[in-house]
């Protein structure tokens, strides 16, 4: 026995989409609409959400290392080396973030937004 089913999509070509200032304030999806709030976008870089990251990670490795015997016995040591891969990953993270902010922080000053 052989089920096919027809499936009809509506497709809308990038070329018919304008990007403009004037965006919609209600969208009509299906029988529902949503409206959308007239509100700025939040200016947020990142830093302060990575630093949370990364002294989460270093606390977890803190907590876990008393645990190190434990750990190995179990055959779990493995979240103690992944709590400082995080660690190191984040610190890198960090500093992404913080030079981007830097460089935003600069073309805002000579007047050029991105």
């Amino acid at each position: 026995m052989r089920v096919t089913t027809t499936f009809r999509a509506r497709w809308t070509s990038v070329g018919d989409v304008e990007l403009s200032d004037d965006q919609p304030m209600q969208h009509e999806i299906g029988s529902r609409t949503y409206l959308v709030a007239d509100v700025e976008p939040l200016d947020v870089d990142g830093v302060r959400t990575v630093e949370v990251g990364v002294a989460l990670w270093l606390v977890g490795f803190l907590a876990l290392l008393p645990f190190y015997g434990r750990l190995e016995e179990s055959g779990n040591v493995w979240w103690l080396w992944t709590c400082l891969a995080g660690f190191g990953l984040g610190l890198f993270g960090l500093e992404y973030c913080r030079r981007r902010r830097r460089a935003r922080a600069e073309l805002r000053r000579r007047g050029t937004t991105r």
